[in-house]
This record gives structure tokens, C-alpha cells and sequence, in this order.
């Protein structure tokens, strides 16, 4: 996975974190659980909020 598979790494991350509410998450720690997630193999430093963002909207979305 890359940081533009925000569906993909949504997805992950509510099967990872099934009890977590991504609307309260900060974004240190969504960063560090998308590095954690298996087959999650992008560059960190190509990490920014918009993209952030976009995988925590994609969650919420995922969730509902």
C-alpha cells in the first residue's frame, strides 16, 4: 500500500482497530498506525495532513 490508497488503508485500519472512532484520532497517531499496518511499504516522508486527512475521512466512511 501507498499513501494514495486512502480506501484501501481505511479499510486496514478499521479491521486493525475495530473499536477506535477515527473522528477522535489525532494524526500523530493515525500516522503511526498506517506505517505499522502489514503490506504498508511508502516512503514516511511522503506523509502529509492532506493526505492524513484524507485516509481519516475515508474511515469514517468506512465505519459508518
Amino acid at each position: 500500500m501507498k499513501w494514495t490508497d486512502t480506501y484501501q488503508i481505511a479499510e486496514a485500519l478499521l479491521d486493525a482497530h475495530p473499536d477506535e472512532d477515527p473522528k477522535t484520532l489525532r494524526f500523530v497517531q493515525l500516522r503511526e498506525w498506517v506505517l505499522a499496518l502489514p503490506g504498508f511499504n511508502d516512503d514516511p516522508a511522503h506523509c502529509g495532513e492532506k493526505i492524513l486527512e484524507a485516509i481519516q475521512m475515508a474511515w469514517i466512511d468506512e465505519a459508518d
